[in-house]
């Protein structure tokens, strides 16, 4: 071998070696780049998947003003950004106007990203937030663009194409832009070093990556992503989704990204929000420094101008609700991405955005757990590590029982994606009743994407046939959103089975809604099945349909109760001084006992400090 040839193969091992040896460290020091949990704002729960360059800079103009001295600083642009003709209350699948370059990656639609013409993609955006001292965020799906595939389109630096390394095994069912990459392909790593290469270069912070932990978890891909990010040397946070990631799969999502989901879409709904204590007690010890279980956005403020799902509104949940959610994220120590319009925040919404002694808890508590999780109330502590203080968040999760399910009239059994047509028809006699509750509940899995359909209800006095849906009910609830009338509840046509009806009323579980009945009816029947938004989905899509033709209800618990915490629980022994971190106000000192009044669905933060002898 003459000397010439040794020299390259030793400078070629050379520079494989320091390759490797900064990719090794790169691996170590991810999780550094959230030593907190990320804080910021997403465009989902109010724009979908339209929202457009001036809404982006409205939202970090407000943030930069009024959030960023509180540590908010991640501005994410959510999903379908390379749509120009994309829509709301779902998406174009019909003939979505793709915008990809040579290399088979998407790229910001210009019709509503201006600032990207001319192949600058979202480099003057970034730049926008990043002049702000802000940070800049993406949604992406998992894999490699239908589209790219179907064109054969290159890989670029490589000899390989699209269709080299792609399959169309386990396609997204909700969404069907992208293959699956197959890591074991040649070309396949090179393809997702490719787009962080784009994504580096347009100054990207963080990127939420889809379809990529539930209800299968690609760990190949979640490999391939974790190299690629570390190849570019930019401090990249990757959060994983959607939820609920697999628990088998805790060890690896935390040591390979820094948020994952841990529930599915989370919307403004106190039935979806009371699951979180659950679900956070089992995520609890999968925290780590820089490794965070996400309980999903905030869908607080005002949510539902162009959204996938629901109508513009100030969030549904009340402000005793958002208080526990607030408190709830904080003491669990999940990642805030806040989802409705930043410019349209009334000062209350502010106010829980902004107080800087319950950031603290979120940024700086340790050994957060629960103290207790029962069916009417919950407690977590935490340690303030610098002073040996603790923290206490208190919940009062009272319900009303809703449903009493021995007194219905007929019940449907669990209707779930495996149901025959996911639907079943009813035929019952109601003689002599003055009241008639059409009820959806919960299959026993939660309330995700319960969305369910009453299909041509219809009573019968003597042989007239008259349609539920010409009378007026008298109150109607639902778990997300409201029922409709002769739409589903996301607003959509009424579809189940395929079949588009006219003539309905669309609701989500846990749902009653209640008809005063004209006299002599005799007969109720309807078709009653799970509307089309739901079966695709990754969860749920369980759900229950009740007749009643009495109150299902039991009486609303009190107001306001008191919960009694045992200081020596938390290993307190001494006297301490309590203050509400809410309100900022000394509850008072107290010793073996604290036991403060809690608003129904409300909760409180404490700080508890041992009395100085």
């Amino acid at each position: 071998m003459n000397l010439s040839k040794f020299s390259k193969i030793v400078f070629t091992i050379l520079c494989f070696s320091a390759f490797n040896s900064v990719q090794s460290q790169a691996q170590k020091e991810f999780h550094n780049w959230a030593s907190t949990p990320p804080m910021g704002w997403n465009s989902w729960d109010c724009f979908g998947p339209t929202v457009t360059e001036a809404e982006v800079k409205a939202n970090a103009n407000y943030m930069a003003k009024y959030l960023k001295p509180y540590g908010w600083d991640y501005i994410v642009v959510d999903i379908r950004w390379y749509v120009g003709n994309d829509k709301a209350h779902g998406y174009n699948e019909k003939d979505p106007d793709y915008v990809l370059d040579q290399y088979g990656r998407f790229m910001p639609a210009i019709n509503r990203f201006p600032s990207a013409a001319g192949g600058k993609g979202f480099k003057p955006l970034a730049d926008y937030l990043h002049k702000k001292g802000l940070k800049f965020g993406i949604h992406i799906m998992r894999g490699i663009p239908v589209i790219a595939v179907k064109q054969n389109l290159p890989i670029k630096g490589t000899n390989f194409t699209a269709k080299d390394i792609y399959s169309d095994k386990d396609q997204c069912k909700w969404l069907h832009d992208m293959y699956t990459v197959l890591p074991e392909k040649p070309g396949a790593q090179e393809y997702y070093n490719s787009l962080f290469e784009l994504y580096a270069s347009w100054g990207l912070d963080f990127v939420k990556i889809d379809d990529l932990s539930s209800p299968i978890y690609f760990e190949g891909e979640i490999d391939m992503i974790r190299k690629a990010i570390d190849r570019t040397g930019r401090k990249i946070v990757l959060s994983t989704s959607p939820g609920e990631t697999p628990i088998a799969h805790a060890d690896h999502v935390q040591k390979n990204a820094n948020m994952w989901r841990t529930v599915g879409d989370f919307w403004d709904s106190w039935q979806q929000l009371k699951e979180h204590f659950e679900v956070f007690d089992r995520w609890n010890k999968w925290r780590a420094y820089g490794a965070y279980p996400d309980g999903d956005m905030l869908p607080m403020g005002k949510i539902g101008i162009r959204a996938e799902r629901g109508d513009p509104r100030m969030t549904a949940f009340t402000k005793d609700e958002q208080y526990t959610l607030m408190t709830l994220w904080t003491i669990f120590k999940s990642p805030m991405m806040f989802g409705g319009n930043l410019p349209d925040n009334d000062p209350f919404t502010l106010s829980l955005l902004t107080n800087k002694n319950v950031l603290k808890v979120l940024n700086e508590s340790t050994n957060n757990k629960p103290l207790f999780t029962e069916k009417d109330k919950a407690a977590w502590i935490a340690d303030e590590p610098k002073t040996g203080a603790k923290y206490l968040a208190v919940f009062n999760t009272s319900d009303q029982k809703l449903v009493t399910e021995e007194k219905a009239a007929w019940n449907s059994g669990v209707i779930s994606r495996t149901t025959p047509n996911q639907s079943i028809k009813l035929d019952i006699p109601v003689s002599n009743a003055k009241k008639l509750y059409l009820v959806v509940n919960d299959g026993g899995d939660n309330t995700d994407w319960d969305h369910a359909n009453w299909i041509e209800p219809t009573i019968y006095i003597g042989n007239e046939a008259v349609k539920l849906t010409t009378l007026k009910w008298k109150k109607a609830t639902s778990g997300w959103q409201k029922p409709r009338l002769n739409l589903s509840v996301s607003g959509n046509s009424l579809i189940t089975n395929k079949i588009k009806y006219e003539n309905g009323i669309g609701t989500h579980s846990n749902s009653i809604i209640e008809f005063d009945l004209p006299e002599g009816v005799s007969r109720f029947t309807a078709t009653v099945g799970l509307d089309e938004a739901c079966i695709s989905q990754n969860v749920g899509a369980t759900v229950k349909f009740l007749v009643f033709t009495e109150n299902p209800s039991g009486p609303p618990p009190p107001p306001t109760a008191k919960i009694a915490i045992n200081l020596k629980d938390m290993g307190l022994l001494d006297t301490y001084t309590i203050t509400d971190l809410w309100s900022g106000k000394v509850v008072g000192q107290f010793s073996s006992e604290f036991a403060p009044e809690i608003n129904t669905h409300g909760a409180g933060l404490y700080k508890i400090v041992k009395v100085k002898k």
